[in-house]
């Protein structure tokens, strides 16, 4: 019987690299063709991968909710537990959904059709305010004043002669592609699925990975895919749980400040702090820059100290609670994963940077660390 096995794995090689060498012969003579079947095929993929990261961000509150009703007292609940907790997780994030479209999403409309209207009058208003600096401050230092003079070459009002219909027709398009009914409906379905029937789907998957890898190769594999897993969906989840409170506390303060645009500049913050580090630092920038413009020195000083203190706050203990001590990674480690992340694969590959690299050096410390 053991013979036959190993037979069968033979053949299930030897068919696999036939295969693969049909493939790639016609790859290299049809490559258009290829590429737009391929093209085709992700676009195809597109509901089902944003139903999956659909699951990794609703699967934290949804774990805390299950195990929150099997510890209830009615039978009931208890015995339905994961059912009633993914229900009551998509009750909420629609409730969150519908604020967001009403709410949310209509302020920040306004605030982005206002503040490319008024950019040219920001502008002038910003190189008047640096041509009134003392010209011992550093900001009239030859580095600063040759900056100033390139952008000053800018002709902004053609660079945003957009008036506020096509804006706002833009802003539209741009919703309507992200509130696709086909996409979404498939897209939610497919996360319905996932958080109903992981554990049959992870049992599924290691059946099959046993059946075809060697023992050897089958153990390290489900080691390490199971510990990338729980990296990717605690840091996935919890940048996303972490990016809505930023994004809501920073909104607040800044409001009782009285920033102009807060409620932009909030949700500014929230998104960038999904991508740790650099992301803070670029958002903190941009905020600096736009309250500068828009209220004045002062004003300015009190927002930058808040969202500092916010983001430190943040750092030192409500992401920490968010995500726990899964990602113990060295800040310098996480800064070069992020630049070398974005420089290859963008915005995504500067979110997912930190995660993959948990993931290589859980891998190279267990390779380096001696055997007993």
């Amino acid at each position: 019987m053991e013979k036959g096995k190993i037979n069968w794995k033979r053949w299930f090689s030897n068919l696999s690299l036939i295969v693969l060498g049909i493939l790639t012969y016609k790859i290299l003579d049809n490559f258009g063709n290829v590429q737009e079947w391929f093209a085709t095929f992700f676009r195809v993929l597109r509901p089902f991968i944003v139903g999956i990261f659909i699951a990794y961000i609703l699967m934290l509150p949804e774990r805390a909710i299950e195990k929150a009703y099997k510890t209830s007292k009615i039978k009931f609940i208890q015995k339905k537990a994961r059912g009633l907790a993914v229900l009551t997780t998509y009750v909420i994030a629609i409730l969150v959904l519908s604020i967001a479209i009403n709410v949310i999403f209509p302020v920040l409309r306004d605030s982005i059709i206002e503040l490319f209207s008024n950019a040219q009058n920001y502008y002038e208003t910003a190189i008047h305010k640096i041509s009134e600096i003392s010209e011992d401050s550093f900001f009239k230092s030859d580095l600063v004043m040759s900056i100033v003079q390139n952008i000053q070459e800018i002709n902004i009002s053609e660079l945003l002669s957009l008036n506020n219909e096509r804006i706002l027709e833009y802003v539209q398009n741009l919703f309507n592609v992200f509130l696709a009914v086909f996409d979404v409906f498939v897209a939610i379905i497919v996360s319905i699925y996932i958080l109903l029937q992981r554990e049959s789907i992870k049992n599924f998957l290691k059946k099959l990975a046993k059946r075809l890898l060697r023992e050897k190769t089958y153990k390290h594999l489900d080691k390490y895919f199971g510990q990338a897993n729980e990296l990717f969906f605690k840091f996935v989840g919890s940048q996303v749980i972490d990016a809505i409170i930023i994004g809501i506390l920073a909104t607040i303060a800044m409001s009782i400040i009285g920033v102009k645009y807060a409620p932009l500049l909030g949700f500014m913050i929230g998104l960038f702090n999904i991508i740790p580090y650099i992301g803070a630092i670029i958002a903190v920038i941009i905020a600096i820059i736009i309250t500068f413009i828009t209220g004045g020195v002062g004003q300015t000083v009190v927002m930058a100290i808040s969202v500092i203190v916010l983001q430190q706050i943040d750092a030192n203990i409500i992401n920490p609670k968010i995500i726990g001590n899964s990602l113990k990674i060295s800040p310098l480690l996480v800064i070069f994963a992020v630049t070398v992340g974005g420089a290859y694969f963008g915005i995504i590959g500067m979110f997912l940077a930190v995660p993959v690299a948990a993931v290589i050096k859980l891998i190279m410390e267990d390779f380096v660390t001696p055997k007993a």
